[in-house]
């Protein structure tokens, strides 16, 4: 079941640009991981956490809803494990490496969180964040909002972090040492229309009706039931791809999503610095 699984989220993966780009901007950062032992928090419907554990090294994942637990175990096998908004099931200095994945906006306690990360993670260790670039001023954000999918929708409990609030948020435990920020205008723009036309396909309402949820996870069985809605959204891809390789003209633009490595801060041990 887990190798059918997993060959159907590597399908979606390979008709998704932004999926893609965000996992080629993870294993960037994060280097060789064989023989180490590292954490996957936020692993989406599973892909992600699959794509890690292929490279090499013992790997752990983590998520904080019952769905999107349920959704990796099914595609990895072992190892998945829920966690709660300030504290995570593991041991003191037990991983390497941990990555976290469109998870932070998403935790409350956000520096409890990072504070918990510190506990697990060893003297050595590196920590990849990957969150959402806050950008006060898109006019994309303001259509993204009037079309309904807004922070609230998608579980968010802030629209994202600057380069300055999410060092805030890692300190003391953690200094960052490598800041990138990618996916631009129309890397974006095919995103929003892809979610809403997803919504439409699993039949959400794009209002503010529907309960907050962390992602918007497509499983097998939501293909099976679309009457080839999804199918039909695949055969886009090129022209999805030809459109957000348009990124490229924009340089000079700052991405909509930030990514940053950061390593132990060791005058800090774990759990020192909570407040």
């Amino acid at each position: 079941m887990t190798g059918d699984r997993g060959d159907f989220v590597k399908r979606m993966f390979s008709k998704s640009v932004m999926k893609q780009a965000k996992y080629d901007q993870i294993v960037t950062m994060l280097g060789r991981t064989d023989g180490l032992t590292c954490l996957d928090l936020g692993g989406d419907n599973g892909v992600i956490s699959l794509l890690l554990r292929e490279r090499g090294g013992t790997w752990y994942s983590a998520d904080l809803s019952p769905e999107t637990v349920a959704s990796i175990e099914s595609v990895v096998g072992d190892r998945v494990f829920r966690v709660d908004a300030d504290r995570t099931p593991f041991d003191d200095a037990q991983f390497d490496r941990v990555v976290v994945v469109d998870l932070l906006e998403h935790v409350t306690t956000d520096r409890e969180f990072v504070a918990d990360l510190r506990r697990v993670i060893r003297d050595n260790g590196v920590l990849i964040v990957n969150v959402p670039h806050v950008k006060p001023r898109s006019i994309l954000n303001r259509v993204r909002h009037a079309i309904g999918q807004t922070d609230e929708r998608h579980g968010h409990v802030r629209p994202g972090y600057s380069v300055d609030t999410l060092r805030r948020t890692l300190s003391p435990w953690f200094t960052i040492h490598e800041v990138r920020t990618y996916s631009r205008t129309f890397s974006e723009l095919v995103d929003t229309a892809m979610r809403f036309a997803v919504d439409r396909v699993k039949g959400h309402k794009t209002g503010g009706g529907d309960q907050p949820h962390k992602g918007n996870i497509v499983t097998r069985e939501d293909v099976e039931k679309s009457g080839g809605g999804f199918r039909l959204l695949s055969l886009t891809y090129p022209f999805v791809w030809v459109f957000s390789w348009l990124d490229h003209l924009l340089f000079l633009q700052q991405g909509y999503k930030l990514i940053v490595r950061a390593e132990v801060d060791r005058a800090n041990g774990p759990g020192e610095g909570r407040r």
